[in-house]
């Protein structure tokens, strides 16, 4: 292998134009494609940039043509030559009018032939790309979303920054916590028998920042649950993490959309229409069945209960008489998209949210079709139609049951529906905000309340009151942002008060002594001058996959962890060394 011998780069592969006809240049990469011709040489040299085709012919070195004609796939060289306009033109590369007779080649580094392809439509498992993420790392597609991910946070910081924002760390190593999802725990060898947790995110050290002062505050930063993962989440995840002073919930909201709008502009050239809409969490839920509803198509749930409660239909009128409800969708003007084959899938779909099954009725020229149609009058009939604002050509889909499985399995056969039948653009983005949340929900796991967002949320001043005795309609001052149908950010205002905050641990069932031992350090805070203050986070890598049109997560992510949480390419996670554990005072016990 050779040296660089002081040889400079003049000019990335991807850059030469027909303007750089005439210099002498200097490229270093990739071999990405050699075709030999007997006295010609052709190769595509590729860097991060770009493509460019390189000559050799026989005004070359002996000694230097034999070097080309060695070149395999993925070799990494340095040529030294002279640009010129080519002569059969490729307009699919932008350095398609030129190409670069080479006087000179040094072979940097040689490679062995590739276990997965180095192009876009390579077609190869996404575990195998994961194991040789480095080679998957070099396709031009991967190499673009990185580059997108890094614009966009260089635009963040630039804007937070003009708008007074501080970037400031907040700590990895914090104190395990019993609300929200899984820690991540790490042993302290120093302190025997204690852990540390890995943040799920820096929410109590940006509120401890607020009482210091800082008055606006931001981070990109790594977060860590473990969770279930799905397309769309990670172990560990990207944050843009902000925190502001003396504000409400408009003034967040105001400066975080001319932060997107920023974005949109300078990355994909898209202008975004601000004020984005807004909708309370209620609404959200009746009209889409979801608090992160894509509104960029109709398919909106319409509740049938009244008409139904007294039908011969016993699948309907029982539900409501239990409590449930009855509720549908329209896919209007794609009844015949829609086999009973296709059907009988969707019924398969929502059964994994929880439903029994999903009734259906045709709206043809010759009336209606459906297996339930005889439970029905034809008063009962037209009502139901007329709710739906059914029209010939119509399909109407139903599920009955209780408003949580109704609302999960209707809000998540919408899109699906509407993927199936390739209705999204994803070059269209639809925002919303949704408000107005509940602060808590009920876990029936755990038999108890707990926090929707995160126990330092604040109720609505008129909700204070209900705490104690009616935490079912406490509302949240808390805010979503909806990106086509995928919540990029959450914040709310935070509770400032020390009595206001007691109030909500004893709301979520924390006794003093248990909220003073997992939060004393917040509630002493407080006891200090807090500032009224609220913030909000954007799930970065997911703000990046709609930005670059992705559908996978682990598209924009360099080093991505797979749906098992493992990493195929280090094989982490792996058994720690036996000295390890010891010195941690940990042991294993494997048995069942």
């Amino acid at each position: 292998m050779e040296n660089l011998n002081g040889l400079k780069r003049t000019h990335y592969c991807g850059d030469l134009r027909e303007n750089n006809i005439g210099e002498e240049v200097v490229l270093m990469g990739w071999v990405q494609k050699k075709r030999n011709l007997g006295g010609l040489v052709f190769v595509d040299l590729r860097d991060i940039r770009g493509i460019c085709q390189i000559v050799f012919d026989n005004d070359i070195s002996e000694e230097a043509f034999e070097k080309a004609e060695k070149l395999g796939s993925e070799y990494v060289i340095a040529i030294k030559g002279k640009v010129f306009e080519r002569q059969s033109k490729n307009p699919n590369i932008p350095t398609g009018d030129i190409e670069v007779f080479a006087n000179e080649i040094k072979i940097l580094n040689k490679s062995q032939t590739p276990p997965i392809y180095i192009k876009d439509d390579d077609e190869v498992s996404e575990n195998l790309r994961l194991k040789y993420r480095y080679l998957d790392l070099r396709k031009p597609s991967m190499q673009k979303n990185l580059i997108l991910r890094h614009k966009v946070a260089n635009i963040v910081r630039n804007y937070l920054s003009e708008n007074n924002f501080l970037e400031i760390e907040t700590p990895f190593l914090t104190k395990p916590t019993p609300e929200g999802a899984r820690d991540y725990l790490v042993p302290s060898r120093v302190n025997e028998g204690k852990f540390y947790a890995l943040p799920q995110s820096p929410q109590i050290f940006k509120q401890l920042l607020m009482v210091s002062g800082m008055d606006r505050y931001f981070q990109i930063v790594k977060c860590f649950r473990d969770e279930d993962l799905r397309a769309d989440r990670q172990p560990e995840f990207t944050q843009i993490d902000c925190e502001m002073s003396f504000v409400e919930m408009d003034d967040i909201i105001d400066i975080m959309e001319k932060m997107i709008q920023r974005i949109f502009k300078e990355v994909l050239n898209i202008d975004i229409s601000v004020p984005f809409p807004r909708m309370p969490y209620k609404e959200a839920m009746e009209r889409y069945g979801s608090d992160k509803p894509d509104i960029r198509f109709g398919f909106e749930l319409k509740n049938i209960s009244d008409i139904v409660k007294d039908c011969e239909f016993k699948v309907f009128s029982s539900t409501v008489e239990n409590g449930g409800s009855v509720r549908g969708i329209n896919v209007k003007g794609y009844a015949d998209k829609f086999t009973r084959k296709n059907i009988t899938s969707l019924e398969e779909y929502v059964k994994t949210y929880g439903a029994k099954g999903l009734a259906w009725i045709k709206v043809t020229n010759e009336g209606v079709t459906s297996p339930i149609a005889k439970f029905f009058s034809e008063e009962k009939m037209n009502q139901i139609l007329d709710k739906m604002e059914a029209k010939e050509g119509d399909l109407l889909l139903f599920v009955a049951d209780k408003d949580k499985v109704v609302f999960d399995s209707l809000g998540n056969l919408r899109n699906e529906v509407a993927k199936r039948l390739e209705i999204l653009d994803k070059n269209e983005f639809k925002f919303l905000w949704v408000t107005e949340f509940p602060l808590f929900e009920y876990d029936e796991e755990e038999n108890r309340y707990v926090a929707m967002h995160h126990p330092f949320t604040s109720p609505v001043d008129e909700d204070i009151e209900k705490l104690e005795n009616d935490k079912e309609n406490v509302r949240a001052k808390a805010y979503d942002i909806v990106l086509n149908g995928f919540e990029i950010g959450g914040g709310s205002i935070r509770i400032h008060n020390e009595e206001v905050q007691k109030k909500m641990f004893k709301a979520l069932g924390f006794s003093e002594e248990e909220a003073y031992d997992k939060f004393g350090f917040l509630l002493d805070a407080f006891k200090y001058g807090t500032p009224p203050h609220g913030g909000i986070a954007f799930g970065f890598d997911r703000l990046i996959m709609l930005l670059a049109g992705e559908d996978n997560i682990r598209q924009v992510i360099a080093f991505p962890k797979t749906q098992n949480a493992s990493c195929p390419m280090t094989n982490a996670p792996a058994i720690a060394d036996e000295k390890q554990l010891e010195e941690l005072n940990i042991k294993l016990d494997l048995s069942e």
